[in-house]
């Protein structure tokens, strides 16, 4: 490919005037030339997020239990019915996580576990109201679309009523997570009993016209190709398109270690940063993008915010699923603005809706 034709693509896009086709976005992710896709993807986060703020939030990552009917290839994380590791969180235990969630400053508790074969539906809904009786003001951004699909599926109820019946009990939005790639050839070599793409998206879909808000992912770098993470982005982009349900999008590159697929490299920073760029130029009707520091640490995670991310992400008080996979980033909040100010920026804490929480910052003296 010629470095016009790739500028030609990336100056369609930073124009604003034409969006990428499913060809301009393969050409991109096969280009190696990651400065023009970063000042391109930096153009446009910076069109789209003018303001001098780039924002973060603070909450925890709850995993009420890590047994899962599915298996997937690619989590260290689940465990069976029986296994000596295999728990359900006792509920005093879960609010005293979102009671410390609370004291340091958090609005929301991202709450997720795996396909739990024999909890009853009831379960699920006294676990929300629990929550929401003992601390009202939180968000909870809780089940993955599989596990809404799982659901759908075990209790033999419509998605619209589990999803009406979980808002009542208290649930706030959904997280995006389970995405892994949207391409039902992909997800069916890495994952056995779990959500294909159209019931993916169909959890979201009805979410969205039950008025609720709700976020995407995509985890690649394990045995997708760069065509299939183009088929990824374009079903994100189709939904957002009938919808205008999602407030983000949030790539992360695969963890391989203590995974069946453990014998499959690892993608480094390059790659990570490329596709978030990418990622950043396809879906222009997604608002946000949101770095991965938790896969990439703090520094590369802090650069992502010169790749087309306006967002940190989350403080991420607790989190399970990655570090099983050997992950260990941590940051603390001091860490987290600094990196946000490394980069130029202020940095603020926002809630789910991607509304400031926190006071506005003095100007700066003259």
């Amino acid at each position: 490919m010629s470095s016009s034709t790739l500028s030609q693509i990336l100056q369609r896009v930073v124009d604003g005037g034409q969006r990428l086709t499913p060809d301009d976005a393969l050409t991109l992710l096969e280009s190696s030339d990651l400065t023009a896709l970063g000042q391109a993807a930096d153009a446009v986060c910076r069109r789209l997020h003018p303001e001098p703020y780039r924002t973060y939030n603070i909450d925890r990552n709850i995993n009420y239990s890590n047994v899962c009917a599915a298996v997937c290839d690619f989590c260290a994380f689940y465990r069976k019915v029986g296994d000596s590791d295999a728990y359900v969180l006792e509920r005093d235990v879960l609010l005293k996580k979102v009671e410390e969630t609370v004291a340091l400053g958090g609005d929301q508790i991202l709450m997720q576990g795996g396909l739990h074969p024999e909890l009853p539906f009831e379960w699920y809904e006294q676990l929300l109201r629990d929550i929401k009786s003992a601390f009202p003001q939180i968000n909870i951004h809780g089940f993955s679309p599989p596990e809404i699909h799982f659901f759908h599926k075990k209790f033999r109820m419509p998605l619209k009523e589990i999803l009406s019946r979980l808002r009542e009990a208290g649930l706030g939005s959904l997280p995006g997570g389970g995405g892994e790639i949207l391409v039902d050839r992909v997800r069916k070599q890495i994952t056995r009993g779990k959500a294909l793409t159209e019931d993916w998206l169909n959890v979201h879909r009805a979410w969205h016209e039950l008025g609720g808000k709700s976020t995407a992912t995509m985890m690649f770098g394990h045995i997708e190709t760069l065509a299939e993470r183009v088929e990824h982005l374009e079903r994100i982009r189709q939904l957002q398109d009938e919808t205008g349900g999602l407030t983000a999008f949030i790539a992360w590159t695969f963890q391989p270690d203590h995974t069946d697929m453990a014998d499959i490299p690892p993608s480094g920073a390059f790659e990570y940063l490329k596709v978030q760029a990418v990622s950043r130029l396809y879906l222009d009707n997604v608002p946000n993008i949101q770095s991965s520091w938790v896969t990439q640490g703090p520094k590369i995670g802090g650069l992502a915010l010169y790749f087309g991310a306006n967002d940190m992400g989350s403080l991420m008080i607790e989190e399970n699923v990655v570090s099983s996979a050997g992950t260990v980033f941590h940051l603390s909040l001091d860490e987290m603005k600094r990196a946000i100010r490394e980069a130029g920026y202020i940095p603020r804490q926002r809630n789910v809706h991607y509304q400031y929480i926190d006071p506005e910052p003095e100007p700066a003296a003259a």
